[in-house]
């Protein structure tokens, strides 16, 4: 049977927590949004769903302090999840914001797919590795959105889409479970393919093997 595709600017917000314990109902199918503290995920969130107001962005680093869950339809959710790596917090809050990111990714059994966002001009950090191995090593599908590549001349972009690529294919050399595109939400640009990678993902058929 086919699915009617996701309305995604119908998405609401439903709740922020503050730990698994707090999250909405493990059940139906959501795809989270991760990613270096300013690489654009609330951004991402507010072009995708045609909202510019439904996730809270900031220019400060960090500011996405909770697991933010945003309803689209019965049963399928979109997550924002606590931005990681540089932000500029006490080390305590941020291992405690690591602590229930970890807990949320490794037994939320409701969670579909990643969407991995880097920064263009600076992927595959330290972070960013982490986070692709532990997904490697649990067999969660990534798509990586090479953020805000309106910044850079279509040769550097495309150039850096090419080393993320042979990246994950040594990772991944079926390139089953990973893969990457270039995004910005400024100029909209890569829009149609992550409709279609979430659309994927949140389908209730999808299996992720």
């Amino acid at each position: 049977m086919d699915i009617a595709p996701i309305k995604f600017q119908s998405a609401e917000f439903i709740t922020s927590a503050p730990s698994l314990k707090q999250c909405p109902d493990d059940i139906g199918c959501e795809v989270a949004f991760a990613g270096r503290s300013n690489a654009g995920k609330s951004s991402a969130i507010n072009t995708l769903t045609r909202n510019k107001n439904l996730a809270r962005t900031s220019k400060t680093p960090g500011r996405t302090q909770m697991i933010n869950f945003f309803q689209l339809g019965e049963d399928r959710r979109l997550v924002d999840l606590p931005g990681y790596g540089y932000a500029k917090v006490p080390v305590a809050m941020k291992a405690q914001w690591d602590r229930h990111m970890a807990e949320y990714l490794q037994a939320r059994k409701s969670l579909g797919g990643l969407i991995l966002l880097m920064d263009i001009r600076h992927p595959l950090q330290d972070y960013d590795r982490q986070m692709l191995n532990w997904a490697a090593q649990a067999g969660l599908p990534v798509h990586i959105l090479l953020t805000k590549s309106d910044k850079l001349k279509r040769g550097p972009a495309q150039n850096t889409l090419l080393k993320v690529e042979s990246f994950l294919r040594e990772m991944d050399p079926g390139i089953t479970l990973l893969t990457v595109q270039t995004f910005s939400s400024l100029k909209k640009l890569g829009l149609p393919e992550l409709e279609a990678q979430l659309n994927h993902w949140l389908s209730a058929d999808f299996v992720a093997t």
